[in-house]
């Protein structure tokens, strides 16, 4: 949660200076960078509150916990680019329509500095994303690179004017224009991963390969027949249907069951719940058998 904290204190001090500059330095595009910025506060706001309490406990009320918060949270987030992204545009074209100056040399070590900051904290944000599988959090480092992006193109946009001279005065805008183009692209890419877990959409297959190969580990286990994966937030869900030796008895299979789930939380401990179905191992196939299911 400090992560959060610091990433909201940096969103409030960027958007007081590009604002700041931009009205004293005549660069609309960094005003506008600067009122995306007030949108980033909202956004990470969201994200950051979405993403704790994803992680609160399963209750009476939600018996499979609160991950699905942190979907939806990168639901929005993505979302949130895509509103911004748009906003920029569209003033962006505006400002290309109407004759202005051009912007002061001094909003150009600006920006490069804004670049700097933002780029280090979507690696930040981006690393911790990664390491607990966060779509909400990916969604959060993207909007800091975003602002990273387009601050790199209105610096561009700005040093081409500043080069050009009379007639290039409209370089940032269209720089911005090319940058809206990325950011809508990756707020898409967001909100597709986010959306596929919102409705229980398959992982990738690797890490259901994962799963089977762990609880093929567990001494009793002769083959794995099916298994399922599914993310609710950063949590993982599991349905194993595990074959043993068909005269073992009820509670010998009960014991391999349990060690199939303690094996693989103790491997895998973001890792919520898995249900363990029993089936009988046959060495003939077709044969008719029947099934046990443990919970």
């Amino acid at each position: 949660m400090a992560l959060g904290v610091l990433t909201l204190c940096v969103n409030i001090v960027l958007m007081a200076v590009k604002i700041t500059v931009g009205l004293v330095g005549n660069s609309y595009a960094l005003v506008a960078d600067g009122i995306e910025s007030a949108g980033d506060i909202f956004s990470s706001l969201i994200t950051w509150v979405g993403f704790q309490l994803s992680l609160r406990p399963p209750d009476d009320d939600h018996p499979f916990g609160h991950g699905k918060i942190e979907s939806l949270a990168g639901v929005f987030s993505g979302a949130a680019l895509l509103v911004a992204a748009l906003v920029i545009g569209y003033h962006s074209i505006l400002e290309i329509r109407t004759p202005h100056h051009a912007p002061a040399w001094f909003t150009l070590p600006v920006l490069l500095g804004v670049v700097i900051v933002k780029y280090v904290l979507s690696r930040v944000v981006g690393r911790l994303s990664e390491s607990v599988d966060s779509r909400a959090l990916e969604g959060d480092a993207w909007h800091h690179l975003s602002d990273a992006i387009t601050s790199g193109a209105a610096a561009i946009g700005i040093t081409i004017a500043l080069i050009g001279g009379p007639g290039w005065e409209m370089a940032d805008d269209w720089a911005a224009l090319v940058a809206c183009v990325i950011i809508i692209f990756n707020g898409c890419l967001i909100m597709k991963a986010a959306l596929h877990e919102v409705l229980d959409g398959s992982v990738p297959t690797e890490l259901s390969h994962e799963m089977r190969a762990l609880a093929e580990e567990v001494e009793g286990v002769r083959e794995i027949e099916k298994c399922r994966v599914r993310k609710s937030g950063i949590g993982i869900f599991i349905e194993l249907h595990v074959r043993v030796d068909a005269d073992i008895s009820v509670r010998d299979g009960h014991s391999i069951g349990h060690e199939v789930k303690d094996h693989i939380r103790a491997k895998k401990p973001q890792v919520v719940d898995i249900v363990v179905h029993l089936e009988p191992y046959e060495e003939c196939t077709g044969c008719n058998t029947d099934k046990v299911s443990l919970i």
